[in-house]
């Protein structure tokens, strides 16, 4: 069967962009090997930071986000439970405030300082001798799953296809990818590889190497609880994870990326917490860079430290009842994600190491649709994985 696109990876960034260009006229067929895959957009928090836009090309995609979310589940026909929180943005102890509040002065929207007084009047759960101060800010939020879920049906809406399917590999004619083969059948067409952490080794087995990383994220999540009611999202106001992925960027790492095996940095926790809109929570996070997709880790092991961890700052959640998950989260070498024509073949596009997905992939799917069409877009010319080459 021929298809105008053939997209690879049905989360968040796959659905979005399939959505958009089937919206512009092109026949779209996405495809992905489970029907609820473990990815990124099933273990995420959800969060949109409009606020935190530090360049003008990010400051401009948040007012786009901005004004493009709060209009969707009228869309697209399903509800993504969009909707705004006060976030805190907890800082430890032993930390200092001033200094932590000043680095986020470049940010779109800055912060206001909390202290932990103030910090509890907004969430009473948290435990107040263990924060110095708090951030607090306006946050978006959508059901990660429900938003995906959105975007494919708003597809099938506008004639596109669903279709549950491995790729086996692609259908290549010299430099040029003209399909895929599945396990079921070969489609024809352009294709977007969109599969998250996963698209780095998909491209790798072609011969095509890209500066797409990923981490292993592991989280907990409870089941709907109706006696704990968390008033705010709660994560650290230090993230330690943009640090360790610019670690494992460094030249001297980069051969290791294709050879499983290895962890080039040391893992990291940076404490988070929401509660959706059905009483469910999911709490995290570790990260840890490994060199194998999958990787197995002592799953009992990261539960403790993540009960032991959230439990300093909210107590009340150490002890509930979660399950374990994980998932890999993948990320580019400059932290914009990539998305555009791959160099070196024709046919063949990566959307990808979204920083912020659920922020940047609405606006950035709409744009790249609008480009196939023939918009110049200098925008998306910033994003383009060619900009690595």
């Amino acid at each position: 069967m021929s298809y105008d696109w053939i997209v690879v990876g049905a989360g968040l960034v796959g659905s979005a962009v399939a959505y958009e260009l089937a919206k512009v006229g092109f026949s779209v067929l996405l495809l992905d090997q489970s029907p609820d895959p473990s990815n990124a957009t099933r273990y995420s928090y959800g969060g949109i930071a409009f606020w935190a836009g530090d360049s003008d090309l990010t400051r401009q995609l948040c007012q786009e986000s901005e004004a493009i979310h709060p209009q969707l589940s009228e869309e697209l026909g399903y509800d993504t439970q969009f909707r705004e929180m006060d976030m805190l943005l907890v800082i430890d102890r032993d930390r200092d405030p001033t200094a932590i509040a000043a680095s986020y002065q470049h940010y779109r929207i800055q912060p206001q300082l909390l202290d932990p007084s103030m910090a509890v009047k907004m969430e009473p759960l948290l435990e107040p001798k263990a924060i110095a101060a708090a951030l607090h800010i306006r946050h978006g939020h959508v059901d990660p799953e429900s938003l995906t879920r959105a975007y494919q049906h708003g597809l099938r809406q506008a004639g596109g296809r669903v279709e549950i399917a491995s790729v086996e590999r692609f259908v290549q004619t010299g430099e040029r990818i003209e399909g895929v083969v599945t396990s079921q059948e070969i489609y024809s067409g352009q294709v977007i590889v969109s599969a998250g952490g996963l698209s780095r080794r998909l491209l790798y087995q072609m011969g095509i190497s890209t500066r797409l990383y990923y981490t292993q994220a592991e989280i907990l999540e409870t089941p709907p609880l109706e006696t704990v009611s968390l008033q705010t999202i709660v994560m650290s106001a230090e993230l330690q994870r943009m640090p360790m992925e610019a670690k494992a960027t460094r030249p001297e790492y980069e051969s290791l990326w294709d050879e499983p095996g290895h962890e080039p940095v040391p893992p990291i926790l940076d404490v988070g917490a929401i509660q959706f809109q059905d009483g469910r929570i999911r709490i995290g996070q570790l990260s840890r860079v490994l060199t194998d997709p999958d990787a197995l880790v002592n799953a009992s092991a990261s539960e403790e430290q993540l009960r032991d961890r959230i439990g300093q700052v909210l107590p009340c959640l150490k002890s509930v009842p979660a399950a374990w998950g994980s998932c890999l989260v993948g990320f580019s070498g400059d932290r914009l994600p990539l998305i555009g024509a791959l160099p070196g073949v024709s046919g063949l596009y990566l959307c990808s190491g979204f920083n912020g997905p659920f922020l940047l992939a609405p606006p950035l799917a709409r744009r790249f649709a609008k480009s196939q069409k023939g918009e110049a877009d200098p925008i998306l010319a910033q994003l383009s994985p060619a900009r690595f080459s």
